[in-house]
């Protein structure tokens, strides 16, 4: 288990470690945009990690190149459906909700 943190509601959860962070967020009740289901393939589900990037999954060829036609990417852009959780705690800033 982790500790997720959500901004910017602030709401904090208690997930499984090992997931995505699109299916934490899904699980916790949490409203995320996911069309394309988590293939990487729409990038509705970009958010911005503010905290605990390191314990995230590193960033995959498919996920950075979506990542690259995506509007407002930043440092701490990571797509929800392709960042696993590890076991530190994250923060994550949801840009965009259903």
């Amino acid at each position: 288990m982790t500790t997720l943190t959500i901004l910017p509601s602030g709401k904090t959860y208690d997930v499984t470690a090992g997931i995505t962070l699109l299916k934490a967020l899904l699980d916790a009740g949490e409203h995320v945009a996911h069309k394309c289901d988590g293939k990487a393939e729409c990038g509705s589900c970009h958010l911005f990690v503010q905290e605990g990037r390191k314990s995230l999954s590193k960033i995959q060829r498919l996920e950075n190149e979506k990542l690259d036609t995506i509007v407002g990417v930043g440092s701490k852009s990571r797509l929800a459906c392709q960042a696993v959780l590890g076991e530190d705690p994250v923060t994550v800033e949801l840009l965009s909700f259903v």
